[in-house]
Protein backbone atom coordinates (compact mmCIF):
# COMPACT_ATOMS: atom_id res chain seq x y z
CA UNK A 1 0.00 0.00 0.00
CA UNK A 2 1.19 3.41 -0.91
CA UNK A 3 -0.89 5.25 2.25
CA UNK A 4 -0.01 6.21 4.63
CA UNK A 5 3.61 5.96 3.74
CA UNK A 6 2.95 8.24 0.46
CA UNK A 7 1.00 11.04 1.51
CA UNK A 8 1.07 13.51 -1.63
CA UNK A 9 -0.49 16.31 0.64
CA UNK A 10 3.01 16.91 2.30
CA UNK A 11 3.62 18.90 -0.84
CA UNK A 12 1.04 20.79 -1.63
CA UNK A 13 0.84 22.12 2.27
CA UNK A 14 1.88 26.09 2.18
CA UNK A 15 2.10 28.27 -0.71
CA UNK A 16 5.92 27.95 -1.15
CA UNK A 17 5.80 24.88 -0.56
CA UNK A 18 3.39 24.74 -3.71
CA UNK A 19 5.66 27.14 -5.90
CA UNK A 20 8.65 25.18 -5.44
CA UNK A 21 7.49 21.85 -6.63
CA UNK A 22 4.85 23.39 -9.69
CA UNK A 23 5.76 21.83 -12.52
CA UNK A 24 4.40 24.76 -15.27
CA UNK A 25 4.80 28.34 -15.60
CA UNK A 26 2.98 31.37 -17.38
CA UNK A 27 4.97 34.18 -17.85
CA UNK A 28 4.40 37.66 -19.46
CA UNK A 29 7.36 36.54 -21.78
CA UNK A 30 4.65 33.62 -23.58
CA UNK A 31 2.33 36.42 -24.21
CA UNK A 32 1.23 38.20 -27.42
CA UNK A 33 -1.68 41.00 -27.58
CA UNK A 34 -3.58 41.12 -30.50
CA UNK A 35 -4.96 45.07 -31.73
CA UNK A 36 -7.48 45.80 -34.40
CA UNK A 37 -6.62 48.61 -36.29
CA UNK A 38 -9.25 50.99 -38.12
CA UNK A 39 -9.29 53.62 -40.98
CA UNK A 40 -10.69 57.20 -40.00
CA UNK A 41 -9.29 59.36 -37.35
CA UNK A 42 -10.12 59.65 -33.09
CA UNK A 43 -11.97 56.31 -33.45
CA UNK A 44 -12.18 53.95 -30.37
CA UNK A 45 -14.96 51.92 -30.93
CA UNK A 46 -15.88 49.28 -28.83
CA UNK A 47 -16.37 45.67 -30.26
CA UNK A 48 -19.52 44.68 -28.14
CA UNK A 49 -18.84 41.01 -28.09
CA UNK A 50 -15.29 41.35 -26.67
CA UNK A 51 -15.66 44.04 -23.40
CA UNK A 52 -12.04 45.36 -22.99
CA UNK A 53 -11.69 45.01 -26.71
CA UNK A 54 -11.57 47.97 -29.79
CA UNK A 55 -11.38 48.99 -32.85
CA UNK A 56 -8.77 51.85 -32.83
CA UNK A 57 -7.96 54.07 -35.36
CA UNK A 58 -4.10 55.04 -36.19
CA UNK A 59 -4.20 58.26 -34.08
CA UNK A 60 -5.06 56.61 -31.04
CA UNK A 61 -2.81 53.48 -32.00
CA UNK A 62 -0.19 54.12 -29.50
CA UNK A 63 -1.53 54.79 -26.25
CA UNK A 64 -3.16 51.22 -26.74
CA UNK A 65 -0.15 49.90 -27.61
CA UNK A 66 2.12 51.20 -24.60
CA UNK A 67 -0.20 49.14 -22.38
CA UNK A 68 1.78 46.11 -23.57
CA UNK A 69 4.72 47.65 -23.56
CA UNK A 70 4.24 49.12 -19.57
CA UNK A 71 3.61 45.54 -18.59
CA UNK A 72 6.90 44.21 -20.82
CA UNK A 73 4.65 41.91 -23.50
CA UNK A 74 7.12 40.81 -25.82
CA UNK A 75 4.99 41.37 -28.74
CA UNK A 76 1.70 42.65 -30.54
CA UNK A 77 -0.31 41.24 -33.37
CA UNK A 78 -1.79 43.70 -36.24
CA UNK A 79 -5.19 43.08 -37.84
CA UNK A 80 -6.28 45.96 -39.99
CA UNK A 81 -9.90 47.14 -41.22
CA UNK A 82 -9.53 49.18 -44.14
CA UNK A 83 -11.46 52.12 -45.25
CA UNK A 84 -12.65 50.13 -48.38
CA UNK A 85 -12.61 46.34 -49.31
CA UNK A 86 -13.25 44.92 -52.98
CA UNK A 87 -13.50 41.47 -54.72
CA UNK A 88 -9.01 41.24 -54.66
CA UNK A 89 -8.75 42.60 -51.31
CA UNK A 90 -6.21 45.17 -52.73
CA UNK A 91 -5.78 47.01 -49.35
CA UNK A 92 -3.90 44.44 -47.73
CA UNK A 93 -1.00 44.93 -49.91
CA UNK A 94 -0.97 48.31 -49.89
CA UNK A 95 1.98 49.74 -49.44
CA UNK A 96 0.38 52.38 -47.89
CA UNK A 97 -2.50 50.46 -46.11
CA UNK A 98 -4.01 50.04 -42.59
CA UNK A 99 -1.45 47.96 -41.17
CA UNK A 100 1.42 49.02 -43.32
CA UNK A 101 1.24 52.43 -41.52
CA UNK A 102 0.46 51.10 -38.49
CA UNK A 103 3.68 48.52 -38.91
CA UNK A 104 5.80 52.43 -39.42
CA UNK A 105 3.74 53.96 -36.81
CA UNK A 106 4.96 51.31 -34.02
CA UNK A 107 7.85 50.54 -34.86
CA UNK A 108 8.62 54.33 -34.97
CA UNK A 109 7.88 54.46 -31.58
CA UNK A 110 8.55 51.02 -30.27
CA UNK A 111 11.60 49.69 -32.07
CA UNK A 112 12.14 47.01 -29.54
CA UNK A 113 8.59 45.76 -29.24
CA UNK A 114 8.38 42.61 -31.65
CA UNK A 115 5.22 43.68 -34.67
CA UNK A 116 3.75 40.72 -36.22
CA UNK A 117 1.03 40.72 -38.69
CA UNK A 118 -1.80 38.48 -39.70
CA UNK A 119 -1.62 37.79 -43.41
CA UNK A 120 -4.75 37.54 -44.64
CA UNK A 121 -7.49 39.24 -47.35
CA UNK A 122 -10.76 38.33 -45.43
CA UNK A 123 -10.65 41.49 -43.87
CA UNK A 124 -10.27 43.27 -47.13
CA UNK A 125 -12.55 41.43 -49.75
CA UNK A 126 -15.62 42.24 -49.88
CA UNK A 127 -16.92 38.69 -50.15
CA UNK A 128 -15.27 38.08 -46.73
CA UNK A 129 -13.42 35.10 -47.80
CA UNK A 130 -10.15 34.44 -47.38
CA UNK A 131 -8.98 34.54 -51.18
CA UNK A 132 -9.88 35.13 -54.16
CA UNK A 133 -13.50 33.93 -55.35
CA UNK A 134 -14.46 32.87 -58.92
CA UNK A 135 -18.07 31.64 -59.63
CA UNK A 136 -18.96 31.04 -55.56
CA UNK A 137 -15.74 28.82 -55.25
CA UNK A 138 -12.82 30.59 -53.20
CA UNK A 139 -9.10 29.66 -55.57
CA UNK A 140 -6.43 28.38 -54.27
CA UNK A 141 -3.65 29.15 -56.51
CA UNK A 142 -4.04 32.78 -57.60
CA UNK A 143 -4.82 34.12 -53.99
CA UNK A 144 -1.21 32.61 -53.30
CA UNK A 145 0.32 35.95 -55.29
CA UNK A 146 -1.79 38.18 -53.71
CA UNK A 147 -1.03 36.46 -49.61
CA UNK A 148 2.82 36.66 -50.43
CA UNK A 149 2.51 40.31 -51.78
CA UNK A 150 0.74 41.29 -48.51
CA UNK A 151 3.28 39.51 -46.45
CA UNK A 152 6.37 41.16 -48.41
CA UNK A 153 4.34 44.67 -47.87
CA UNK A 154 4.38 44.45 -44.15
CA UNK A 155 8.24 42.98 -44.17
CA UNK A 156 8.95 46.29 -45.89
CA UNK A 157 6.41 48.30 -43.69
CA UNK A 158 9.22 46.96 -40.75
CA UNK A 159 7.13 44.07 -39.37
CA UNK A 160 8.82 41.94 -37.56
CA UNK A 161 7.10 38.73 -38.20
CA UNK A 162 4.51 37.91 -40.38
CA UNK A 163 1.25 34.93 -39.65
CA UNK A 164 -0.32 33.92 -42.44
CA UNK A 165 -3.78 32.93 -41.40
CA UNK A 166 -5.65 32.26 -44.93
CA UNK A 167 -5.48 28.37 -45.13
CA UNK A 168 -4.52 28.08 -48.32
CA UNK A 169 -2.66 24.96 -49.61
CA UNK A 170 1.23 25.63 -50.53
CA UNK A 171 0.76 29.68 -48.81
CA UNK A 172 3.83 29.56 -46.17
CA UNK A 173 5.87 28.52 -49.54
CA UNK A 174 4.69 31.08 -51.53
CA UNK A 175 5.51 33.83 -48.61
CA UNK A 176 8.58 32.42 -48.04
CA UNK A 177 9.93 32.66 -51.26
CA UNK A 178 8.92 36.32 -51.86
CA UNK A 179 10.45 37.48 -48.30
CA UNK A 180 13.72 35.81 -49.56
CA UNK A 181 13.85 37.04 -53.03
CA UNK A 182 13.53 40.85 -52.07
CA UNK A 183 16.18 41.11 -49.03
CA UNK A 184 13.65 39.55 -46.25
CA UNK A 185 15.39 36.26 -45.72
CA UNK A 186 15.40 37.13 -41.77
CA UNK A 187 11.73 37.36 -41.67
CA UNK A 188 10.25 34.94 -39.89
CA UNK A 189 6.90 33.39 -40.68
CA UNK A 190 4.36 32.21 -37.77
CA UNK A 191 1.81 30.16 -39.83
CA UNK A 192 -1.34 29.49 -38.81
CA UNK A 193 -0.98 26.08 -39.73
CA UNK A 194 -4.17 24.29 -37.46
CA UNK A 195 -6.77 26.46 -37.82
CA UNK A 196 -10.23 24.74 -37.97
CA UNK A 197 -13.28 25.99 -39.12
CA UNK A 198 -14.75 27.02 -35.19
CA UNK A 199 -18.07 28.67 -33.90
CA UNK A 200 -15.50 30.27 -31.51
CA UNK A 201 -14.75 33.14 -34.45
CA UNK A 202 -18.10 34.92 -34.10
CA UNK A 203 -16.64 37.72 -31.98
CA UNK A 204 -13.53 38.34 -33.92
CA UNK A 205 -15.93 38.52 -37.13
CA UNK A 206 -17.34 41.28 -35.50
CA UNK A 207 -14.30 43.23 -34.53
CA UNK A 208 -12.55 42.76 -37.98
CA UNK A 209 -15.43 43.05 -40.23
CA UNK A 210 -14.76 39.80 -41.59
CA UNK A 211 -17.92 37.49 -41.97
CA UNK A 212 -18.04 35.94 -45.54
CA UNK A 213 -20.65 37.45 -47.26
CA UNK A 214 -21.77 34.02 -48.89
CA UNK A 215 -21.37 29.94 -47.96
CA UNK A 216 -18.57 29.36 -44.51
CA UNK A 217 -15.20 28.55 -44.46
CA UNK A 218 -15.13 24.91 -43.84
CA UNK A 219 -13.31 24.03 -47.75
CA UNK A 220 -9.89 25.60 -46.30
CA UNK A 221 -10.43 25.50 -42.86
CA UNK A 222 -10.17 22.06 -40.88
CA UNK A 223 -12.99 20.05 -39.70
CA UNK A 224 -13.07 20.03 -35.97
CA UNK A 225 -12.70 16.05 -35.06
CA UNK A 226 -9.83 15.81 -37.13
CA UNK A 227 -5.93 15.22 -35.40
CA UNK A 228 -3.99 13.51 -37.88
CA UNK A 229 -5.07 16.28 -40.45
CA UNK A 230 -3.94 18.74 -37.85
CA UNK A 231 -0.09 16.70 -38.17
CA UNK A 232 0.10 16.78 -41.84
CA UNK A 233 -0.88 20.74 -41.87
CA UNK A 234 1.99 21.56 -39.25
CA UNK A 235 4.25 19.20 -41.17
CA UNK A 236 3.56 20.75 -44.59
CA UNK A 237 4.11 24.19 -43.51
CA UNK A 238 7.22 23.03 -41.52
CA UNK A 239 8.84 21.78 -44.93
CA UNK A 240 7.45 25.02 -47.08
CA UNK A 241 9.33 27.32 -44.28
CA UNK A 242 7.40 27.91 -41.23
CA UNK A 243 9.03 29.15 -38.21
CA UNK A 244 6.56 28.92 -35.79
CA UNK A 245 3.09 26.90 -35.80
CA UNK A 246 -0.24 28.30 -34.45
CA UNK A 247 -2.69 26.10 -33.25
CA UNK A 248 -6.60 27.66 -33.51
CA UNK A 249 -8.91 27.96 -31.55
CA UNK A 250 -7.11 26.93 -28.05
CA UNK A 251 -9.23 26.19 -25.17
CA UNK A 252 -11.23 23.18 -27.42
CA UNK A 253 -8.37 21.63 -28.94
CA UNK A 254 -5.39 21.49 -26.14
CA UNK A 255 -5.18 17.68 -27.18
CA UNK A 256 -4.15 19.35 -31.07
CA UNK A 257 -1.48 21.62 -29.03
CA UNK A 258 -0.11 18.76 -27.15
CA UNK A 259 -0.26 16.37 -30.35
CA UNK A 260 2.27 18.96 -32.61
CA UNK A 261 4.09 20.01 -29.60
CA UNK A 262 5.26 15.86 -29.51
CA UNK A 263 5.41 15.71 -33.00
CA UNK A 264 7.49 18.79 -34.02
CA UNK A 265 10.63 20.90 -32.49
CA UNK A 266 9.54 24.23 -33.50
CA UNK A 267 7.75 26.47 -31.40
CA UNK A 268 3.89 26.15 -30.77
CA UNK A 269 1.36 29.45 -30.03
CA UNK A 270 -2.40 28.62 -29.10
CA UNK A 271 -4.54 31.38 -30.42
CA UNK A 272 -7.07 32.14 -27.38
CA UNK A 273 -9.41 33.11 -29.93
CA UNK A 274 -12.54 36.24 -29.09
CA UNK A 275 -15.31 33.23 -28.36
CA UNK A 276 -13.08 31.76 -25.57
CA UNK A 277 -12.60 35.59 -24.46
CA UNK A 278 -16.10 36.51 -24.34
CA UNK A 279 -17.17 33.13 -22.57
CA UNK A 280 -14.83 34.68 -19.86
CA UNK A 281 -15.83 38.42 -19.97
CA UNK A 282 -19.52 37.53 -19.63
CA UNK A 283 -19.55 34.94 -16.96
CA UNK A 284 -17.27 37.35 -14.97
CA UNK A 285 -19.63 40.17 -15.96
CA UNK A 286 -22.45 38.06 -14.71
CA UNK A 287 -20.79 37.28 -11.21
CA UNK A 288 -20.61 33.58 -11.95
CA UNK A 289 -16.67 33.46 -12.21
CA UNK A 290 -13.26 34.86 -10.88
CA UNK A 291 -12.49 36.45 -14.00
CA UNK A 292 -8.56 36.91 -13.04
CA UNK A 293 -8.53 33.29 -11.55
CA UNK A 294 -10.17 31.62 -14.66
CA UNK A 295 -8.16 33.49 -17.15
CA UNK A 296 -5.26 32.59 -15.44
CA UNK A 297 -5.95 29.05 -14.95
CA UNK A 298 -6.90 28.86 -18.60
CA UNK A 299 -3.42 30.33 -20.24
CA UNK A 300 -1.87 28.05 -17.05
CA UNK A 301 -3.42 24.98 -19.35
CA UNK A 302 -2.38 25.78 -22.70
CA UNK A 303 1.14 25.99 -21.29
CA UNK A 304 0.43 22.85 -19.60
CA UNK A 305 -0.51 21.40 -23.10
CA UNK A 306 2.78 22.29 -24.54
CA UNK A 307 2.22 25.83 -26.21
CA UNK A 308 5.16 28.17 -26.19
CA UNK A 309 3.31 31.27 -26.82
CA UNK A 310 -0.19 32.61 -26.17
CA UNK A 311 -1.76 35.31 -28.57
CA UNK A 312 -4.61 36.26 -26.03
CA UNK A 313 -6.94 39.45 -25.82
CA UNK A 314 -6.67 38.81 -21.94
CA UNK A 315 -2.42 39.38 -22.64
CA UNK A 316 -2.40 43.04 -20.67
CA UNK A 317 -4.71 41.73 -18.15
CA UNK A 318 -2.84 38.84 -17.42
CA UNK A 319 0.62 40.67 -17.76
CA UNK A 320 -0.31 43.03 -15.11
CA UNK A 321 -1.82 40.02 -12.87
CA UNK A 322 1.72 37.95 -13.33
CA UNK A 323 3.63 41.40 -12.13
CA UNK A 324 1.18 41.56 -8.80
Amino acid sequence: MYYPITRPRRLRSSANMRRLVREHHLRVDDLIYPLFVTAGRDVKKPVQSMPGVYNISLDLLLPEVEKAVHQDIPGILLFGLPETKDAIGSGAYDNNGIIQNAVRTVKDKYPELLVLTDVCLCEYTDHGHCGIVRDGEVLNDPSLELLARTALSHAQSGADMVAPSDMMDGRVQAIREALDANGYAGIPIMSYSVKYSSAFYGPFREAAGSAPRFGDRKTYQMDPPNVREALREAEQDIAEGADMIIVKPAMAYMDIIAAVRENFDLPVAAYNVSGEYAMIKAAAQMGWIDEQKVTMELLTGLKRAGANIIITYHAVDAARWLHA
